[in-house]
């Protein structure tokens, strides 16, 4: 199964986008996926259900930060803008609100999470969109030579 499918599927077992997407690249981190779903958990819908970045994009953010711990700033912040750019070429927008509207669904900013049911599910672009940023994020892996010869990750290319 792909590092997308995974994240399709995450989403659509009841995480959250953020979580979805990083949860995808858990097997490349020193942290356990119950420390590392508690905290991108409240980035989900555009942290916290504020629509602002779409949480795909923030989970791909965290992980770059796991991925690159020792990165200069700037560096880590170019690998994000990076991604968050490709994300908004595809999508049309990296912004939650913009991305839900696009697919005709009310982006409310209330606190209170719809209930997973199989209506939200058939009208949301979430589970694709959690597959869009983990495939690109698996991509500029692969560009800046995270992964070695065998698939896995601790290859010695750059990061930038």
């Amino acid at each position: 199964m792909t590092r997308a499918q995974i994240a399709q599927n995450n989403f659509l077992n009841g995480q959250t986008c953020a979580q979805a997407v990083l949860l995808a690249f858990a097997d490349l981190f020193e942290a356990d996926a119950a420390t590392l779903a508690a905290l991108s958990r409240p980035f989900g819908a555009g942290m916290g259900r504020l629509r602002e970045v779409c949480g795909t994009v923030s989970g791909a953010a965290m992980a770059l930060g796991l991925l690159y711990p020792e990165l200069p700033k700037s560096a880590l912040y170019a690998l994000v803008q990076e991604h968050a750019a490709a994300f908004r070429e595809r999508e049309g927008s990296y912004l939650c609100r913009d991305l839900l509207r696009g697919a005709g669904v009310e982006a409310s900013t209330s606190p209170v999470a719809e209930a997973r049911t199989r209506e939200y599910y058939r009208k949301r672009p979430c589970p694709e969109l959690c597959a869009v940023s983990a495939e690109l994020l698996e991509g500029l892996l692969l560009r800046h030579g995270f992964f070695g010869p065998d698939g896995q990750g601790g290859g010695t290319g750059s990061a930038v």
